[in-house]
């Protein structure tokens, strides 16, 4: 795991420091688990934009991540850590004793040979999923359930991680990446372990042309635009000070967006840091 700093042979080299892909080990994808993806460019079935700066883009495939590992007390070897263009931590190649291939998501130090499972059989240790109410406390956790069986939704990005602090009743207290503190039911699963390419956030694409290979288009500034296109634009000059907005007109920075009627804020003990 680690980045270089390119040299500047080239301006889109000048300030590039890329991933050294170390912990990869093939470049070639499992074809029974890969699925064609369509690209919409932000436009609906009318051809109209509906959602703006997304087009283009190198072509990919989706790789079926196993997300729920509903395979349980059947021990697994990996086969393989290999790169996915649609997230960004790596994946890792299993199989089952039965024969059967699924992808994981590769927790940091997951090695070529090792042995993972999932289920009440499962031991602590990195790379295999069992319930939170048979983790000890204190253990460090990735994709996790929010509700039993419908498998991992959050703690998915490279590089993050949550704590299991502590048990309430039939719930465990999980503290998130972003320092929030909430309650899960002790019955949802999670891996154990911190997830791969930690240094991604160390990245620079040097270039604009790497987010257009990323189909991400050029995004234009509010203060930039028409008064008829957003509520910042406009004036004469660069206009400054009023209250920043979006493009409906409502608040920014510091205006909240959760809705106080969610059924889960009940669950959150801390909120997270601002």
């Amino acid at each position: 795991m680690g980045v270089k700093r390119l040299n500047p042979v080239t301006p889109g080299t000048r300030f590039r420091i890329a991933n050294t892909f170390e912990e990869l080990t093939t470049s070639k994808p499992e074809k029974k688990l890969l699925v064609s993806i369509k690209k919409s460019g932000g436009r609906n079935n009318q051809g109209k934009m509906t959602m703006r700066y997304i087009g283009g883009g190198h072509k990919k495939q989706y790789r079926l991540i196993d997300f729920k590992r509903s395979k349980t007390n059947v021990a697994a070897t990996v086969k393989s850590i290999e790169y996915d263009p649609n997230r960004t931590c790596f994946i890792a190649l299993i199989e089952y004793t039965d024969g059967e291939l699924s992808y994981i998501l590769a927790p940091n130090g997951l090695k070529v040979g090792q042995t993972v499972i999932s289920g009440s059989n499962a031991t602590p240790e990195i790379g295999n999923t069992l319930a939170l109410k048979n983790m000890p406390l204190g253990s460090i956790i990735h994709n996790i359930e929010l509700n039993p069986g419908q498998g991992g939704k959050i703690v998915r990005s490279a590089g993050t991680s949550a704590q299991l602090t502590s048990r309430d009743g039939k719930y465990a207290v999980i503290k998130l990446p972003s320092g929030e503190t909430r309650m899960i039911l002790s019955s949802c699963c999670a891996t154990i372990g911190t997830l791969s390419n930690g240094d991604h956030s160390l990245e620079n694409k040097g270039k604009a042309g790497r987010s257009r290979w990323l189909g991400r288009r050029p995004r234009t500034r509010p203060a930039a635009m028409n008064p008829v296109d957003h509520p910042m634009g406009g004036g004469e000059g660069r206009a400054k000070g009023g209250q920043a907005r979006t493009r409906k007109g409502t608040g920014l920075k510091g205006h909240k967006t959760r809705s106080p009627h969610k059924s889960s804020n009940k669950l959150i003990l801390e909120r997270r840091k601002k």
